[in-house]
């Protein structure tokens, strides 16, 4: 049976100028799929992405989400699609806790309009629990916790607001060994949870890891995407570097 994708993306094209940033691009997502976005720096996958999440419009194409077509407009349009981006900055307030990091700028409040703690905590430890049942110490400021920790944070505040798709940038990024596998346990438990994402990475070891199909740009274009598995390390950088897929030995 044929499932309907999360998101499919048809001949996409940005241009900035004369330069032709996303040039007749076809892409989809699948739920609970993860799918590696590859490419040299300007190779076009940050412009893609900045497309799907409402930041640039598309010049031409048509953008699908749960198959209906979508005009996002803005972050706001793409978030209402539950559609959430994890920049690699994380995007967080350092002074402020977890739990006022997870509703920033979107605050439960009391009948009497004064914010509801108690309720925010309550909801900010359940999707904590979800993501990293370890995760305890929300009450202190988030730049005291580990790059593991913040990404819980950036996530759970995603996912609180019901994201399905997750654009992630480059997510482990500057981290140690324990904090990159915390944070590749955090996307297999979205993975588990139908969450469907894409993931930006120049990490070689992340995609064989992490993703289940990849997707190669280079000078705006798709030059090659299929299943991770079976696609050797070699194959990919050249495709990432030449545009072309080795010839296999027979």
């Amino acid at each position: 049976m044929t499932t309907t994708p999360l998101i499919a993306l048809r001949g996409i094209h940005k241009a900035f100028g004369g330069v032709r940033a996303v040039d007749d691009v076809s892409l989809h997502l699948n739920a609970g799929e993860v799918v590696a976005l590859l490419g040299h720096n300007g190779a076009g996958k940050s412009t893609l992405m900045k497309m799907l999440a409402g930041a640039y419009p598309i010049d031409a194409g048509e953008i699908v989400v749960n198959g209906n077509a979508a005009r996002i407009a803005s972050p706001a349009a793409s978030q209402a699609l539950g559609i959430e981006t994890i920049h690699q900055t994380l995007a967080l307030a350092d002074n402020l806790d977890s739990v006022a990091n997870l509703f920033l700028g979107r605050e439960l409040l009391t009948r009497w309009g004064t914010m509801d703690d108690d309720a925010m905590e309550v909801a900010a430890r359940e999707v904590f629990r979800r993501l990293n049942p370890n995760f305890t110490n929300i009450r202190v400021p988030v730049r005291l916790l580990s790059g593991g920790q913040r990404q819980v944070v950036a996530i759970s505040r995603a996912l609180h607001f019901n994201a399905r798709v997750l654009i992630m940038d480059e997510p482990c990024a500057a981290l140690g060994p324990h904090e990159r596998t915390m944070v590749a346990d955090l996307v297999r438990r979205l993975k588990a949870s139908g969450v469907g994402i894409f993931l930006i990475t120049h990490d070689m070891a992340e995609v064989t890891e992490l993703s289940d199909r990849y997707a190669v740009m280079k000078n705006g274009r798709l030059v090659g995407e299929g299943d991770t598995a079976g696609t050797t390390e070699d194959e990919l950088l050249a495709l990432i570097i030449s545009g072309r897929r080795p010839q296999r030995a027979a």
